[in-house]
């Protein structure tokens, strides 16, 4: 089962805040999830560390190689 077919669904925004909260908030922050889950709005703590680790596990993938790199189209087409 896919980490990624989660009962909580993302927008772009939420993305971007869940991004900077974890730049404002490193893992040293005393209630991190807490704070993150605040400043992006809408998100429990338990869905902000799901997607905390959906991101790692992406990140991982990507490090050791299991996700191939996208073909883009030249632009000089």
């Amino acid at each position: 089962m896919s980490t990624r077919n989660s009962s909580s669904t993302w927008s772009r925004e939420e993305n971007k805040q869940f991004e900077k909260a974890l730049a404002k908030y490193d893992k040293d922050t005393a209630d991190r999830w807490h704070n993150v889950a605040k400043l992006v709005g809408g998100k429990s703590v338990e869905e902000v560390k799901r997607h905390f680790d959906i991101l790692m596990e992406d990140l991982r993938r990507i490090d050791s190689d299991q996700v191939p790199l996208p073909i883009y189209k030249s632009s000089g087409r």
